[in-house]
C-alpha cells in the first residue's frame, strides 16, 4: 500500500441513530433555526442597549459585577462545596467536546454579565472588553472606525474567554500569533477573591503567561485588553487555484505566506491575510488578502462582493470556483470577509441542513443561518453526542509550517476528512514556558516562515465527515483520534483543547508544558479550587470521587515541595 492508500474498511451496519441524524435537519429547520435567530436578534439589541451606555458607565458597572464575583468566592466552603466553574449550563459552550466536568458536583459563579466592550481606546490602540464579548459584537464596534483586532476569530459566536483560555485563530496569525498574544493585559479574580491585572512586565507577568490555554483553570477572567490595529475598508482577496499532490499543495501554501528568501518581515512579500482550503487529495485554492481603501475598491473595473449578504453563496464553495475559472481577483467588504465563515460553520452546515447551500434555500431562510452550536448540542441527547464523537471529525492539529505536507498526507491516509483548511500562526519564542511553545532550537534552522524571534506553525483544520463514514465503512473515531494526537506528540504539535481528546493524563503533559502553569496554580492558590486543565478537557464524565483524587494528588505533592529542605 502506497503512503498514500487508504486502508480498505468492512461496511457498517446502520442503526437507528443514523436515520435520526440523517433526517435531523427536520428539527433544525423547525426549531434550532427559528430559536437561534431569535437569540442572536436579542443578543443584538441587549449590544445595541450597551452601545448607548458611557464607557465611564459600563465601567462602573463592570466594576460592581466584580465585586459580586469576590463576594461568591468568598461565601464558598472549600471543605463541603464542590470545585469552581461557572455557572453557563454545560451546552452552551461553542467548543464541540462535552461539559462533562459539570456533571460532577460544583460550586457555580455566574459570568453573564460580562458581556460589555468596556472602552476602545484610540490612541493607546487598546481595546478593553469582558470575556462573553464576542467576535461579531466586537467587529461591529471597530470595524466603522477603521480598527480592528489584530486576530479576529471567524465564527460571530466566539468569545474573547474562549480564545483567550482556549484556542483562537484567523487568517492574520501568521503576523500576530494565536488570539492570545495579542492581549496586552487580563483581570484575573483569583481563588481566594483578589483582582489582579497581569501584564507581561508587572509583578504578575507569570500569571500573565500562563492564563492562556489554562481553560479558567487558574482564575476567572473578568476583562482583557487586547492590541488594536489600523485597517482599511476592503479586502482585496486572491484566490488562486493549485492542482497537483498534497505535498505539492503544501508547499504551494507555504510559498503563499513565507518568502523563500526568508524575508518574513516584509510587508510587500507577506499579505495581510492567508488561508487555503484543500477540496480533495489534489485540488486546493490558496487565498491571500490585504487592506484596500474604499477608494481603490471602486475604481472603474474591480469587482466588489458583499458575501455578508444572507443569500451570497457560501464562502467555501464560492472559493472553489476557482478550480473551474482560473485565478480572479475581488474586494469584499472587511467586516464580511472577518466573517467569512460564519453562515456555513466552515463546511459544517451541509451536514447539519444537506440542501441550505443552495440558492432556493438561501434566498428563503438564509437569513436565519447559522443555527447555533450551543442549540444544536441541546438538542442531541447521549446516542447522539456518542455517535458525532465516533463518525465526525472536528479537530485542530497545530504543526510546524515545515511538516504541513507531512500532516496533510497522515491526515488523507487516516482521515480522508475534506475539505481541510490550512490557516497559518507564529508560536513565538518567550521569556518562559509556556504551554505551548516553539520546538527548541528552531531559530537556529531558520526554516521557511520561521524567524529568530518565532517559529510558523500551522492549523490543519479537519472538520468534516471522514471518508469512511461517508462511504458506510467501518469507522473508529476514537481509535482516529488516538493516532492523531499519537502523531502530534512525534512532530511537536499541539492539538486545540476545545476538540474531543482521548489523551490519558500522561500524553497530556508530554503535549502541554505543565511547569509554569502548575507554578502559578499553586502560587495563585488555584488548586483545590479550580479542577486543572486536564481533568476540565478530560473526554467522559467525571465523578466527584474522581475529580476530588486528582485534586489532592496535586496538594500532596505541593506540600512535598513545601517541605522539602532547601
Amino acid at each position: 500500500m502506497s503512503d498514500l492508500e487508504v486502508p480498505l474498511r468492512p461496511k457498517r451496519k446502520k442503526v437507528w441513530v443514523d436515520y435520526f441524524v440523517q433526517f435531523r435537519w427536520i428539527l433544525v429547520i423547525f426549531v434550532v433555526l427559528p430559536i437561534s435567530f431569535s437569540l442572536y436578534f436579542f443578543t443584538y439589541l441587549g449590544d445595541v442597549k450597551s452601545a448607548w451606555k458611557s464607557y465611564e458607565k459600563r465601567q462602573k458597572e463592570h466594576d460592581e459585577n466584580v465585586k459580586k464575583v469576590v463576594k461568591r468566592l468568598k461565601q464558598r466552603n472549600p471543605t463541603k462545596d464542590g470545585l469552581v466553574c461557572t455557572a453557563r449550563k454545560p451546552w452552551i459552550a461553542v467548543g464541540m467536546r462535552n461539559v462533562d466536568y459539570k456533571r460532577a458536583r460544583h460550586f457555580e459563579v455566574d459570568l453573564s454579565a460580562f458581556r460589555n466592550i468596556l472602552d476602545i481606546d484610540k490612541e493607546r490602540m487598546i481595546a478593553k472588553v469582558e470575556p462573553l464579548v464576542n467576535m461579531g459584537q466586537i467587529s461591529r464596534a471597530t470595524v466603522p472606525l477603521n480598527l480592528s483586532l489584530a486576530v479576529v476569530a471567524e465564527l460571530d459566536d466566539l468569545t474573547v474567554g474562549g480564545l483567550i483560555n482556549g484556542y483562537g485563530i484567523e487568517g492574520s496569525s501568521h503576523l500576530y500569533g494565536l488570539f492570545s498574544d495579542t492581549v496586552v493585559a487580563y483581570e484575573i479574580v483569583l481563588a481566594n477573591g483578589q483582582v489582579v491585572r497581569a501584564t507581561k512586565d508587572n509583578e504578575y507577568s507569570d500569571l500573565f503567561y500562563a492564563i492562556p490555554w489554562s481553560q479558567g483553570t487558574i482564575g476567572l477572567l473578568v476583562a482583557a485588553e487586547i492590541k488594536l490595529i489600523p485597517i482599511k475598508e476592503y479586502m482585496k482577496v486572491t484566490y488562486k487555484p493549485f492542482i497537483g499532490t498534497l505535498r505539492e499543495i503544501g508547499q504551494a501554501y507555504m510559498d503563499s505566506l513565507a518568502p523563500r528568501d526568508g524575508d518574513q518581515d516584509n510587508p510587500e512579500k507577506v499579505p495581510d491575510f492567508v488561508e487555503t482550503m484543500i477540496y480533495t487529495p489534489s485540488e486546493a485554492v490558496v487565498m491571500k488578502g490585504r487592506y484596500a481603501s474604499k477608494e481603490e475598491a471602486k475604481i472603474k473595473g474591480n469587482v466588489i462582493n458583499q458575501i455578508g449578504w444572507w443569500f451570497k453563496p457560501w464562502f467555501y464553495q464560492h472559493a472553489a470556483t476557482a478550480l473551474k475559472k482560473g485565478e480572479f481577483v475581488e474586494y469584499v467588504p472587511t467586516r464580511d470577509y472577518y466573517h467569512r465563515h460564519t453562515r456555513s460553520l466552515y463546511w459544517e452546515g451541509k451536514l447539519i441542513l444537506p440542501f441550505a447551500d443552495q440558492w432556493w434555500f438561501r434566498f428563503l431562510l438564509g437569513w436565519m443561518m447559522p443555527p447555533k452550536v450551543s442549540l444544536l448540542k441541546a438538542t442531541q441527547g447521549e446516542a447522539i453526542r456518542n455517535y458525532y464523537h465516533e463518525m465526525h471529525v472536528i479537530q485542530d492539529m497545530l504543526v510546524p509550517l515545515y511538516k504541513v505536507p507531512d500532516a496533510l498526507e497522515w491526515a488523507h491516509r487516516e482521515l480522508e476528512v475534506y475539505p481541510i483548511w490550512l490557516c497559518p500562526h507564529r508560536l513565538f519564542k518567550l521569556p518562559v514556558k509556556t504551554m505551548i511553545y516553539p520546538e527548541p532550537g528552531f531559530e537556529l534552522h531558520r526554516r521557511q516562515g520561521d524567524t529568530h524571534y518565532a517559529q510558523m506553525y500551522t492549523d490543519v483544520g479537519l472538520y468534516y465527515a471522514p471518508g469512511p463514514v461517508l462511504r458506510g465503512e467501518v469507522f473508529d473515531g476514537a481509535e482516529a483520534v488516538r493516532r492523531m494526537e499519537k502523531w502530534l506528540l512525534e512532530n511537536h504539535g499541539f492539538q486545540a483543547l476545545y476538540a474531543v481528546s482521548e489523551l490519558n493524563e500522561k500524553d497530556f503533559w508530554r503535549m502541554f508544558d505543565a511547569e509554569l502553569y502548575e507554578q502559578c496554580r499553586k502560587k495563585y492558590g488555584a488548586v483545590g479550587t479550580f479542577m486543572t486543565v486536564y481533568y476540565k478537557t478530560k473526554k467522559g464524565r467525571k465523578t466527584e470521587k474522581e475529580v476530588k483524587e486528582a485534586e489532592q494528588a496535586h496538594l500532596e505533592t505541593t506540600y512535598a515541595e513545601l517541605e522539602q529542605p532547601n
